[in-house]
């Protein structure tokens, strides 16, 4: 595979329609998925409220580069690359925890948590240690989400963040805690997984638990200003009236987007009994009908924030054919589990669905894989969000291949 037959692919595709084959099996296009979208692009990395104190610390892995994400002394978080300046040994191999220095297994090089080289030893009387200092990593907190970029030059994130910041703060997710978090692999290409997730075309024969609170409408997947239904419009008036922005915005190349819509009647949260999974509500979201906060961001990360938790999901990409689901659910940081919450039915409905998406991305995958598929059409009803997620990922690499032949490299 040559950027000259991919861009052919690119060109040759045939809108409203699935991808051909290679874009979901090849490697060496997953290999440029990685360049020119992961390695460029602001990725959601943790809640910041997983780094409690100075000194902790969370690690990270995106294709080839590990990465440690720490709060310093001054508070500040800070990401770095999670590799020595002396050998390149890695430093931090937990997947989590708390140091009062960043120091290396291998010979104890030393690190501030700021990412300055504190000590070296033996290293003669010309060694300046100001000069290895780790390697650092873009990195954001937005409202008590932390978004971290690889590339040398990190893309504008204030107009996102702009946008985002008046939805995400009446959450408080900086007073949250991670009440049980969840790791799965999906044997399937990472699109399929966007794919899967931006609409509800299939939900009613595959989500029981996830139906009974959350609505089908196609409006909500996708957002629509111009076709939505009243319902949501009075929902949404009604929580701006009560100082929650809820209006849907969607940036204009679709790469993220953001909108308050309501549950099904009756359903207070995403619980299978449909009233709230926790007794403390988060922030000042009081009203138990505020509905869930959508949000997603192109290419890590969905989210849903209710009046009494909020849930987190960081997608990332491992193979042509697997990808790494991590999910988050967070609660006020002063609720008891045992009291205020019981951490089998506050993370039930989206456990199942995971596990339920898990098997349809599968299913979908090995059908792929068959010489026999070639790309379908898009329900130009249940799937305008999967169109839009298709178009934004196309125009990306069309932005951004290098025109040097991948297969040189």
């Amino acid at each position: 595979m040559t950027n000259a037959s991919l861009t052919e692919l690119l060109t040759r595709r045939v809108p409203g329609h699935a991808l051909e084959q290679g874009f979901y099996t090849d490697p060496l296009i997953f290999q440029t998925d990685l360049k020119t979208i992961f390695y460029r692009d602001w990725l959601f990395a943790i809640p910041a409220c997983e780094l409690e104190k100075p000194g902790s610390y969370v690690t990270h892995q995106v294709g080839e580069y590990g990465i440690i994400i720490v709060r310093g002394a001054d508070q500040a978080i800070r990401a770095f690359h999670n590799t020595c300046r002396h050998r390149g040994s890695i430093l931090c191999k937990a997947a989590k925890g708390n140091a009062p220095k960043l120091v290396c297994p291998y010979h104890q090089w030393t690190y501030e948590l700021d990412g300055k080289l504190l000590w070296a030893r033996d290293m003669g009387p010309d060694f300046d240690p100001s000069t290895h200092g780790l390697r650092t990593v873009h990195c954001r907190e937005l409202a008590g989400l932390v978004y971290i970029c690889l590339a040398d030059e990190a893309p504008d994130f204030d107009t996102f963040a702009d946008l985002a910041r008046p939805y995400l703060k009446p959450h408080d997710l900086t007073n949250a805690k991670v009440a049980v978090e969840t790791t799965i692999v999906e044997n399937g290409n990472w699109k399929l997984v966007w794919e899967n997730n931006r609409e509800c075309y299939h939900c009613g024969a595959n989500h029981p638990g996830l139906c009974r609170a959350f609505p089908e409408d196609p409006v909500v997947t996708a957002g629509d200003v111009a076709s939505t239904p009243p319902h949501i419009q009075e929902h949404c008036i009604r929580m701006e009236e009560q100082g929650l922005p809820s209006r849907f915005q969607m940036a204009a190349d679709y790469q993220y987007r953001l909108a308050r819509m309501p549950l099904l009647p009756g359903a207070k949260s995403l619980t299978m009994d449909l009233k709230p999974a926790v007794n403390r509500h988060m922030g000042r979201v009081t009203d138990d009908g505020a509905g869930t906060l959508l949000k997603y961001h192109y290419p890590s990360t969905w989210n849903h924030f209710l009046p009494d938790h909020a849930i987190l999901f960081r997608l990332t990409p491992l193979s042509p054919t697997t990808t790494q689901l991590t999910t988050k659910w967070l609660v006020h940081k002063d609720a008891v589990e045992g009291r205020d919450y019981d951490v089998a039915r506050l993370a039930e409905v989206w456990k199942a669905t995971n596990d339920e998406d898990r098997r349809v991305v599968e299913d979908n995958q090995k059908g792929v894989n068959s010489p026999a598929y070639t790309p379908g059409p898009y329900s130009p009803v249940q799937e305008e969000a999967v169109m839009q997620f298709v178009d934004w990922y196309c125009h990306s690499l069309e932005r951004r291949l290098d025109p040097v032949s991948l297969a040189a490299e």
